[in-house]
């Protein structure tokens, strides 16, 4: 396909399918800029690649030429999967496996992965676990899983988990969003971002941003990821909340910032 670029249409947004390791089709937008180098772009817990940051992320990006991939984990959005039960961190790390698996079947680099939310954790517990990209970004991410938990499932979670094998977590409006089964809520408790970001390669950089009004996510979950990543930047966006609605050209800015010294400016060969 050819791409043709211009000043009024000078990126083209791809519609990509890529299958998992179980079978279920992720879908993804991707900015082509025809840079060589791609930023991968994840969205947190029950949303989707269409979210307002990572929407403005990846329009940061393309005006720097990077090109951008946003998707869907599986189960929400667009790609396959029930959406009626919460999935484990792995797994969902593991979409992401895939993502930058496609992208290196395609001779493009993976330059950086950008995390919001519960995106960040998996982030960093993909940066943990597979030693292939050197920049990561953490965008609002919690480092205190069990606190999250209790404040999400409430405090007798572990009670109700024992007696009926699963919590149904239910909107304002009293509809059940989605399913907790006691095999995922136990694997969420043993897992140690602390033990995990410490495991991440000293050459991988990684950005620590969040806003210090965020009632959602603490600040001071930042600082406990400063504290286990040795190779960090910090940034505190003063004034922006869980999902930056005043601050997007603040956290726009950090994040391109921290990406964009070094980028390979190769274009993609297109047929």
């Amino acid at each position: 396909m050819a791409y043709s670029h211009s000043a009024q249409n000078p990126v083209v947004k791809q519609r990509v399918i890529i299958t998992n390791k179980h079978g279920e089709k992720l879908v993804g937008l991707l900015h082509e800029t025809e840079s060589k180098e791609v930023v991968v772009l994840c969205h947190g817990l029950k949303s989707s690649k269409d979210d307002n940051i990572l929407v403005n992320l990846a329009a940061a990006l393309e005006k720097e030429g990077i090109s951008a991939f946003r998707f869907d984990f599986a189960a929400n959005g667009e790609s396959e999967g029930s959406s009626s039960e919460l999935r484990d961190l792995y797994r969902e790390a593991d979409d992401i496996r895939a993502v930058v698996q496609h992208f290196f079947s395609e001779n493009r680099v993976v330059r950086a992965i950008i995390g919001h939310s519960k995106g960040a954790s998996l982030v960093l517990l993909y940066a943990s676990k597979y030693q292939d990209i050197g920049i990561i970004v953490n965008v609002s991410g919690r480092y205190n899983l069990q606190r999250g938990i209790a404040e999400g499932l409430g405090a007798d979670f572990m009670e109700k988990i024992k007696e009926d094998g699963y919590i149904d977590v239910k909107n304002k409006k009293g509809s059940v969003e989605f399913r907790v089964t006691e095999e995922v809520l136990m694997n969420t408790l043993r897992t140690d971002m602390c033990e995990a970001c410490r495991k991440i390669s000293k050459e991988c950089r990684v950005l620590i941003v969040h806003g210090s009004a965020d009632t959602v996510i603490p600040v001071e979950d930042a600082l406990g990821f400063a504290k286990s990543i040795s190779n960090h930047q910090l940034q505190i966006i003063e004034g922006a909340d869980h999902v930056y609605t005043s601050h997007q050209t603040e956290l726009a800015s950090a994040v391109v910032k921290f990406i964009k010294p070094g980028l390979k400016r190769d274009k993609v060969a297109r047929l």
